[in-house]
């Protein structure tokens, strides 16, 4: 990740497990439509009626409450979109009956943006002599952990682990499975409160607006609720209903190549609602890392397994789908005084940045390594309908990266950024052109072929080791892989650069060495303007469309 505006920035963990009675992981399935389906009926459950919460001096108490919404008689589904960053964002409840598909639209406000239905919770709470302490609405996403409510129940969830953040985000699916429960409770992504050491008691209410549009009964849900403090060291720790629990503070990971990052955890444990984009929660912590085990948060992934050899027979670009990379506009824009490396009193201008694969066919690069070299030679394959390889050809190479916080496989020629003046001509070109390739977010799981639920999330196994003989590296359809730009030679440096307009361009497919449907959607501008003086310049960000994600 990134350090915008002097801050390196990191998403924190969750961990912990949900205190329903059966947990179940995840499937790559989209929805069957032939499976008979009518509008759920859903209700407000709590996992016990007294819960015990640890009070961290620096970030104050998370209200892990432990209440979930259940869905009984059919799973409730949404389809949230955006048509481009000039529109709104518009959410559709999905019902599906045998064959037939209805929607209906959720009234205006509801839907604000990826992250949820906002406002949906209400949450107050009382101390030990009634007075009022805290009276808050929370958003929901149905995507949060969620288990199954009765045995039987669909042994897996259909859905998508999370509601996307990233502020470009162009589509996402929501869903609780039927005769599941979801997790009303966001976890880092929602505000810590400050609450003393103490006895209260919580009541937990579904609002009348979603009570009405979803035909809810009027239910307050009471418990009593015990404030401690935390150890010094340990943070946040878990309540004792066993959910959710945060486990030990954030921490600083060793230095990194600024991929987006994230602790692993399980399909139990509760969702954060977004695949992570620059990391949001945490804007205080050390590098971010690469290494084993480092992971983007949906879950710690089985390595793809690549080709043991090299393709044989002759090479060829068949006429099947084939991946549609589209860059995003850069966001988490700041001004950085430089990190390790970097020479010391000059101005960078640090940035997010992705690339996505809008479909319909995956991104596969397999890289095949000669004994003793550095390099490997990079194929890109194609699939026909059915899943089956009928064609490949060479696309360039996979570098091997030695740096601390990286070592790993890069594919090179990737994405390029660079820095243009107010006509548009290029400036300044980042030195970071080559990727280890993952799905570090869900841009937009509307798309065909979408799959809710890629692999290549862990970038430990999705980018090799240095003894790899061969590796694979997908950037699979509807996601995107968030890079940020704070490394040496990755950044732009701004030191002597004039006050005035400028734009951050973002190329994916810079070489047009990969294979694509479209190669006219490649390009994503952002406009900044450049401020003040050497040592102590500024950057100003306007918004884009709608979009005003600086």
């Amino acid at each position: 990740m990134t350090r915008p505006h002097r801050n390196r920035l990191w998403r924190a963990a969750f961990a912990g497990s949900a205190a329903l009675a059966v947990i179940a992981g995840v499937a790559a399935a989209a929805p069957d439509a032939a499976t008979s389906q009518t509008t759920p009926k859903l209700r407000l459950i709590a996992a016990s009626t007294a819960v015990t919460l640890d009070r961290d001096e620096e970030s104050g108490v998370y209200l892990d409450l432990g209440t979930y919404l259940t869905a009984e008689g059919a799973p409730l589904e949404f389809q949230v979109k955006r048509k481009s960053y000039k529109d709104p964002v518009v959410a559709q409840q999905v019902i599906r009956q045998g064959k037939k598909t209805t929607t209906k639209t959720l009234p205006k406000g509801l839907v604000k943006d990826f992250t949820g239905l906002a406002g949906f919770l209400q949450v107050t709470i009382t101390d030990k002599n009634g007075k009022k302490v805290l009276s808050k609405q929370e958003t929901f996403c149905p995507n949060n952990a969620s288990g199954r409510i009765r045995p039987d129940a669909p042994a897996k969830s259909k859905y998508p682990e999370s509601c996307p953040t990233n502020p470009f985000t162009l589509g996402s699916v929501w869903g609780v499975e039927n005769g599941w429960a979801s997790n009303t409770y966001l976890g880092y992504y929602s505000e810590p409160v400050n609450l003393p050491v103490g006895e209260y008691t919580a009541k937990l209410s579904v609002t009348k607006a979603y009570r009405d549009l979803f035909g809810m009964p009027d239910e307050t849900k009471s418990l009593k609720v015990t404030v401690r403090q935390s150890p010094p060291g340990e943070g946040a720790r878990s309540s004792k209903t066993g959910h959710s629990g945060h486990g030990a503070a954030p921490g600083k990971p060793a230095a990194g190549s600024g991929h987006a990052y994230h602790e692993g955890r399980g399909a139990d444990a509760p969702a954060p609602p977004a695949l992570p984009y620059a990391l949001k929660a945490a804007r205080a912590a050390g590098h971010l890392g690469d290494g084993p085990g480092h992971t983007d948060g949906s879950r710690i992934a089985p390595a793809l397994k690549p080709n043991a050899k090299r393709p044989t027979g002759r090479a060829s670009v068949p006429d099947v789908p084939k991946p549609d990379l589209r860059s995003l506009p850069a966001w988490d824009i700041g001004i950085s005084d430089g990190e390790d490396g970097d020479v010391p009193g000059k101005d960078y201008m640090v940035f997010s940045a992705n690339v996505w694969n809008a479909g319909p066919a995956p991104l596969v690069v397999d890289g095949f390594r000669s004994p003793g070299k550095d390099l490997m030679d990079a194929y890109q394959y194609f699939y026909d309908a059915k899943g089956k390889q009928v064609g490949y050809t060479p696309t360039g190479t996979m570098e091997w990266d030695p740096r601390i916080g990286h070592e790993h496989w890069h594919f090179t020629d990737f994405a390029s950024y660079r820095l243009l003046s107010a006509d548009q001509s290029e400036i300044v070109r980042s030195g970071k052109e080559a990727f280890c390739l993952a799905n570090t977010d869900a841009i937009d799981y509307t798309v065909k072929n979408a799959n809710w639920h890629p692999f290549n999330t862990d970038l430990s196994t999705a980018c090799g080791q240095q003894s790899s003989i061969s590796v694979r590296e997908v950037l699979d359809v509807g996601s995107g892989d968030t890079y940020t730009q704070y490394r040496p030679g990755q950044s732009f440096d701004v030191t002597d650069l004039p006050n005035g307009t400028y734009y951050i361009q973002v190329i994916a497919n810079p070489e047009k060495r990969l294979q694509e449907t479209n190669l006219k959607n490649n390009v994503a501008l952002r406009k900044v303007v450049l401020s003040g003086k050497a040592g102590a310049r500024k950057v100003t960000v306007p918004p884009h469309d709608l979009i005003n994600a600086p």
